[in-house]
């Protein structure tokens, strides 16, 4: 691979998507996540290195999807307790 290309422009772009996925709105995490690998997929192939900020979005997109996975699995676990205890009451 010849390291002659740019690097995509949109590195800037996973990073504000990372962050408000982080303090706003977490599924923006997911797309940060996506656009992340698609983008260090392309810089792989032009052969280039990857930007920070690109690396970073996609590292709070990662972080920010996992906080809502658990999110979600602690809403389900206490939505099911309070159905038991409801039933058994």
């Amino acid at each position: 691979m010849s390291g002659g290309g740019r690097a995509p422009d949109n590195a800037s772009t996973i990073l504000v998507l990372g962050i408000l996925g982080l303090v706003v709105c977490q599924p923006l995490g997911v797309v940060a996540w996506i656009q992340g690998n698609s983008y260090l997929q392309r810089c792989r192939e032009i052969g280039v290195e990857p930007d920070g900020q690109a690396v970073a979005g996609r590292i709070c997109g990662m972080v920010a999807t996992i906080l809502m996975a658990l999110s979600l699995l602690m809403f389900c676990a206490l939505f099911g307790m309070s159905l038991l205890s409801a039933g058994l009451g």
